[in-house]
């Protein structure tokens, strides 16, 4: 047992060097979990744990532990395929032997993953063993996360803090490796106050975690290559074709401020900013304001909508000018037609035709009875553009809607049963294996209330536009969460109509209400017409949407009443029709550019307060170290505080004398409070005189006291600072009589 222990001890080193590497290796799992499955994640994990274990605790020849360790991976992946019932031995086969092929053919290439990450993490350690290698491994870790936190959606200064942290305490361990070596004897009177080491170290660490966290953040002055080299090549500049990048449907780009709003070709990875564009795309003439929708999604991924190829989405039909299209229309459900007469103001190219939900026919397309590239898809309400024939967008198309009349007391009555008893709505029901279970929860809370899907989507409606505020500018360094929607209700808590359409679409779903999600433009600005106009009655149908104007929403199935628009984004209203109006509701508003700082939800506070990230921990950590430090120190050097004051007092330095006198003074006071009075016409040696027959047991304190204090007062003798530190101790002593006495 000696033997092993003396053992652990020194290889102390390589312990906590493995410790380190274990901890940067934990932050490339965080990277790749989301793209791994999750018994790869689970092998490299418990691969990465075996390892570091067997490395620490078996301090035996290196041949022995690569067997150990090459066992244990095995072990660990042949468990995993077990538990995940990737492979299910079959009971009746015949021999061990004749069972090896299968289970190992099972086993990859899980295998191999878990091979790859003990063999890196062995490399490592071997290699990076001078301070040079671990600064150089550290910055290539480093320079490897900003590459990928600029080149791809992920956002990864969380990752990045830890490998900085791991690689300070790296490098600590690699110092105190040296010291070792170089000055053994120091090192041996070094071990002497561990503790006291430790706690140097940790008010050292602590102090880079509370300055690192309470940085202000400041935007950059200067432009990264990346965003640079996109602005250059116009990828970064957003247009009505869409090119705003891969980050959301309508309003952003794929950083805070790095592109502009517009209507994109990418949904995969929503979220991030976007600066407002009121470059104008098209007019529309119309005798209603209403959204001019182009195209649906059905496939959450986490990050956003991920069935972007149009045209797997469902079956396409060509499409004529002049024709009906075949719909699927609601039985229950009322519509009132609309003619829409569409002109671009530019040059773009878009995917689609943009119309009110839902198109029932094209009339012309610029000014021909004539469409060679229309298609038409029914179960997405969808009018593409893709022409085979070279052929440029219309700049000018006419088509007539159905638009829908909601009979709002009639739906709030329709139960579940009613409404999609024989609806074959799985496809509007999908969500990711992994979708966060908080946030299916929150929905349960917000609508408990509520008898009816109608009822239950009208509170999530509610709740997403009272609680969080809109902004283009979202502050993304709260985010922790790989979930988009996740991350937006529990800790972003603001945002622009990406966040609220994908949550509210997301969260009908965890109700099992289908829903869909969908993108184009808002109405757009009516220009006013001059006085003598409008006095004639004369009504001015033409509206401008600008790149500003992109949008997203919802659309919600209610069963034979049909597919219902609902917007979530606070400012923005659609455009509807009920049963009792004639005219739109309520008409949308333009959110301002810039808003007031976010006011958490009272319900996503608490729904938030039980998940606590690591990083509040380490920081709440961080701050109670310091504290006890700054505690520590104010009372190691309460004397020295206590003579500043007298000094500030004065104006100038205490002599010894003056030092001594002081004292003096306060063990006085100090003896005052415990009913020892020294009267008015007593001396000090008077006073003394009567309180050592008083209490006979702190008569030598009290002399002695009373000595050194004359000494100071009324001597020649040249009184030193240890003279008046005496009076410090002796006081202390004349306390703890008096206790005793108690």
């Amino acid at each position: 047992m000696n033997r092993w222990w003396n053992g652990i001890k020194s290889s102390w080193h390589h312990s906590f060097s493995l410790l380190w590497l274990v901890l940067i290796a934990l932050q490339w799992v965080s990277f790749t979990e989301p793209f791994w499955l999750e018994t790869t994640t689970s092998a490299v994990l418990l691969t990465l744990a075996a390892v570091a274990v067997i490395e620490i605790l078996l301090p035996v020849k290196w041949g022995y532990r690569l067997v150990l360790e090459a066992l244990a991976m095995l072990y660990v992946v042949y468990r995993l395929i077990l538990y995940n019932k990737i492979y299910v031995p079959d009971p009746w086969a015949p021999a061990l032997r004749d069972r090896l092929p299968d289970t190992a053919a099972h086993m990859v290439p899980y295998i191999w993953f878990a091979l790859a990450a003990g063999a890196l993490l062995l490399l490592s350690s071997w290699w990076v063993t001078s301070k040079a290698r671990i600064l150089m491994f550290l910055t290539a870790n480093i320079v490897a996360f900003a590459a990928l936190d600029s080149f791809t959606s992920s956002i990864l200064w969380q990752e990045v803090a830890w490998t900085v942290f791991s690689g300070m305490g790296w490098l600590v361990t690699q110092h105190l490796r040296s010291f070792q070596l170089h000055y053994p004897r120091g090192w041996t009177y070094l071990l002497q106050y561990p503790f006291k080491v430790a706690v140097n170290i940790a008010i050292i660490f602590s102090l880079v975690i509370v300055t690192g966290v309470n940085m202000p953040d400041v935007r950059p002055t200067l432009t990264d290559p990346y965003t640079a080299w996109q602005d250059w090549n116009g990828v970064g500049k957003s247009s009505g074709s869409g090119t705003s990048g891969s980050s959301e449907a309508g309003e952003g780009g794929a950083a805070a401020g790095s592109s502009s709003s517009g209507y994109s070709l990418d949904d995969n990875n929503l979220g991030g900013g976007f600066n407002f564009d009121y470059s104008p795309v098209m007019t529309v003439t119309s005798d209603l304001r209403t959204y001019m929708r182009g195209e649906s999604r059905s496939v959450y991924s986490g990050k956003g909508w991920s069935d972007d190829d149009r045209l797997k989405r469902g079956p396409l039909e060509k499409a004529s000018v002049g024709a009906e299209l075949d719909r699927a229309t609601a039985s229950k459900g009322e519509t009132r037609t609309l003619q829409q007469t569409v002109k671009l103001l530019g040059n773009n190219d878009y995917p689609v035709l943009f119309g009110a939900y839902s198109i029932s026919k094209v009339d012309s397309i610029d000014g021909e009875e004539a469409g060679n590239g229309l298609f038409w898809r029914s179960v997405d309400s969808e009018m593409l553009w893709g022409s085979t024939e070279d052929l440029a967008y219309p700049q000018t198309y006419v088509l007539t809607s159905e638009i829908p009349v909601v009979s709002v007391q009639e739906l709030s009555k329709q139960t579940y049963d009613q409404l999609y008893t024989n609806q074959d709505i799985t496809r509007y029901l999908q969500l990711p294996d992994n979708f966060p279970k908080r946030v299916s929860d929150l929905a349960e809370n917000i609508t408990q209330s509520a008898q009816t899907p109608y009822e239950k989507v009208a509170l999530l409606q509610q709740y997403l536009q009272v609680n969080f505020p809109y902004t283009n500018q979202p502050d993304l360094s709260r985010k922790k969460s790989r979930d988009m929607v996740e991350s937006f209700l529990f800790e972003i808590m603001e945002g622009y109509c990406d966040y609220y359409s994908t949550a509210l679409v997301t969260m009908a779903r965890s109700l099992d209400i289908p829903a869909r999600w969908v993108k184009g433009y808002a109405p757009g600005e009516q220009a006013e017409l001059p006085d003598n106009l409008a006095q004639q009655g004369i009504v001015n149908n033409n509206y401008t949407i600008t790149n500003a104007d992109a949008h997203s929403w919802a659309e919600v199935y209610f069963g034979d009443y049909g597919w219902i628009p609902v917007e979530a984004t606070p400012g923005f209203t659609v455009p509807l029709l009920t049963q009792s109006e004639e005219t739109v509701t309520e008409e949308p508003e333009q959110p301002e550019e810039e808003k007031a700082e976010p006011q958490q939800a009272a319900a996503g506070k608490d729904s938030s307060e039980g998940n606590l990230h690591l990083g509040v921990w380490s920081f709440s950590a961080a701050a109670a170290i310091l504290l006890l430090w700054a505690g520590y120190q104010l009372w190691q050097h309460r004397m020295s505080l206590r003579f500043l004051i007298q000094r500030l007092r004065n104006g100038q330095p205490l002599s010894p004398v003056q030092k001594v006198v002081v004292e003096t003074e306060r063990w006085v006071r100090y003896l005052r409070r415990k009913g020892m009075l020294k009267e008015e016409h007593e001396t000090l040696r008077e006073a003394v005189g009567r309180w050592s027959r008083e209490t006979p047991e702190a008569a030598g304190s009290l002399s002695s006291l009373l000595r050194l204090f004359e000494q100071a007062k009324y001597s020649p003798d040249v009184i030193e600072d240890k003279d008046w530190r005496s009076v410090y101790t002796e006081a202390l002593r004349l306390q703890r009589s008096l206790r005793s006495r108690r």
